[in-house]
C-alpha cells in the first residue's frame, strides 16, 4: 500500500474538484435520493470553505444540454470561475488540469455526476497522467442506477481510489475539537447538514448544556390537567 494514503486528510495536504453538479446531470441521478445528493454536495462544499481548500468546479454543456450548476453550491463560492468543457472527462480539459497542478496538492477530494462516467474517467486519468490521489467522495456523487454508481464506486477501488462520505471528509479536516478557529462553523455546518447528527448537537447543547435554542419561538403551553374522572 502506498504509504501517501496512509496520511489522513489535511486542509494543507487536499484539493476538491466538483464535476457537473448541474441540473439534466442530477435528473438521471438514480443511486441517491437527489435531494440528499445536493445537501451533501453543499455540506462538502461549505466543509471546503471553513477549511480554506482550494476548490475547481467544472460543468459540460451548459447552455445545450445540462443547465447551470446548483446556485446553493455556486453561493458557497460566488468568486468561483465555472471551468466549461465538451469532454465528459474532465481531465481532457486544460484548464482543469492547470488549476489542479496550480493547487500544487496531490489529494483530489472528487465529488461530481455521473460516477460511472465523469468520475470515473477523470480518477483513471489523473491517477494515471497526473499521479494524483484520488479520493472519491460517494455520498456527494451519483449515478444512473445503483448498480452503475456501485460498480464505478469498485472499479475505482480495485485501482486505489479512496472511497469517502462527505462528512468523513469535514471531520477528518477538523481532527481535534481543540482547533478552536474552525470549531464554531464545523458544528454550524453539522446542525444544517448533517441530519440526526446535527440533532444531537442541538439536543446535547440545550438539554445538557442548557443553552439556549437556536431559533426564537412563542411561548410554549403547558398541557392541560387530566379532567377528573366521575365517580
Amino acid at each position: 500500500m502506498s504509504t501517501e494514503k496512509l496520511q489522513v486528510l489535511t486542509p494543507q495536504n487536499s484539493q476538491l474538484i466538483f464535476i457537473d453538479h448541474q441540473p439534466q446531470m442530477a435528473f438521471g441521478v438514480q443511486s441517491i435520493d437527489r435531494q440528499t445528493l445536493k445537501n451533501n454536495t453543499v455540506g462538502l462544499a461549505k466543509a471546503a470553505k471553513i477549511f480554506d481548500i482550494p476548490t475547481t468546479i467544472t460543468t459540460v454543456e451548459t447552455e445545450s444540454f445540462s443547465g447551470h450548476t446548483y446556485p446553493e453550491l455556486l453561493s458557497v463560492f460566488p468568486e468561483h470561475p465555472l471551468l466549461e468543457r465538451t469532454s465528459m472527462n474532465s481531465w481532457d480539459d486544460q484548464k482543469v488540469r492547470d488549476a489542479l497542478a496550480q493547487n500544487g496538492r496531490k489529494k483530489v477530494i472528487v465529488s461530481g455526476l455521473w460516477t460511472e462516467v465523469c468520475n470515473t474517467t477523470f480518477a483513471l486519468s489523473a491517477m494515471l497522467e497526473g499521479g494524483y490521489e484520488i479520493y472519491m467522495v460517494a455520498d456527494a456523487s451519483g449515478g444512473t442506477s445503483v448498480d452503475a454508481h456501485n460498480y464505478a464506486m469498485d472499479r475505482m477501488v480495485q485501482v486505489g481510489v479512496v472511497p469517502m462520505t462527505w462528512q468523513q471528509v469535514l471531520l477528518e479536516w477538523q481532527r481535534d475539537w481543540a482547533h478552536r478557529d474552525t470549531y464554531d462553523a464545523v458544528i454550524d455546518l453539522v446542525k444544517e447538514h448533517s441530519g440526526a447528527y446535527g440533532m444531537g448537537v442541538d439536543y446535547a447543547y440545550t438539554m445538557v448544556h442548557k443553552a439556549p435554542e437556536r431559533v426564537e419561538h412563542g411561548p410554549t403551553i403547558d398541557p392541560a390537567p387530566a379532567p377528573i374522572a366521575a365517580e
